[in-house]
């Protein structure tokens, strides 16, 4: 049987792109000081070394341009890299901004980005209401009932349960509670997406870092009456509150 030349093969797809949310720091500045954000980036970096290594960073402008404040981004990001930290997008950025951040390979967040000279085009807020609003899908809840090992890193969108332990080096991060029926050796961040009444429950706590909508503390800063027992922390007039179960 002949095989016509110019019949290629397919081949199997080497790539593809999906959908998928991540957990990245936020640095919102409020003074444009070089030397004062470098040193107060230094002091939060010193307090939890292993979270901030080469951690993925988005830099926010906006309350430095509602001051009409200026900063030079190249600066900015000099220190950022400096500090081990990876910049990777603007937000609150003005045109020009935005601009000097691209030049340096920094993509601009365009769902939260805005400029202190926004744009003078205003949405018809007739046609806004005329059009039906979707219901929200609930987000369900994530089990696992394997171990979470070192170098592991899990996201999940509403709450997260583990009927296992997670070990040191492990990260479990959720926009909802976490409830970890082991002990929690690495680190375990709640409430990522800024809610603040997430929970997390633990029944052994031996962490690196526990979170609540981005207040934290090390394994430095828990006290020896909380280690090693069950216990719930949550988030109280803005501090971190552990408590036994």
């Amino acid at each position: 049987m002949s095989t016509d030349p110019q019949q290629t093969p397919s081949l199997p797809p080497a790539l593809e792109f999906k959908s998928s949310t991540f957990s990245v720091p936020v640095l919102i500045l409020f003074d444009n000081e070089s030397a004062i954000i470098e040193q107060q980036l230094q002091e939060k970096v010193r307090l939890a070394p292993e979270f901030f290594k080469n951690s993925p960073l988005v830099f926010d402008l906006q309350e430095l341009n509602k001051q009409e404040r200026e900063i030079d981004i190249a600066v900015l990001t000099k220190i950022i890299r400096k500090l081990n930290l990876l910049p990777i997008g603007i937000r609150g950025g003005t045109t020009q901004q935005n601009q000097q951040a691209i030049a340096l390979g920094i993509p601009v967040h365009s769902i939260h980005s805005g400029s202190a000279s926004a744009s003078a085009e205003t949405v018809n807020p007739k046609k806004i209401a005329s059009e039906p609003t979707p219901k929200a899908e609930p987000v369900m809840s994530t089990l696992i009932t394997q171990p979470i090992r070192s170098g592991q890193r899990l996201y999940a969108e509403g709450d997260l349960i583990i009927l296992a332990q997670v070990s040191a080096g492990a990260e479990i991060i959720a926009e909802g509670n976490i409830h970890i029926y082991g002990t929690l050796r690495g680190r375990a961040l709640a409430g990522v997406q800024g809610n603040p009444d997430a929970r997390i429950f633990c029944s052994d706590l031996q962490a690196e870092l526990i979170s609540i909508a981005g207040t934290y503390k090390i394994s430095e800063d828990l006290n020896e009456s909380v280690r090693d027992r069950p216990v719930q922390i949550f988030l109280q007039n803005e501090n971190l509150i552990i408590k036994d179960l």
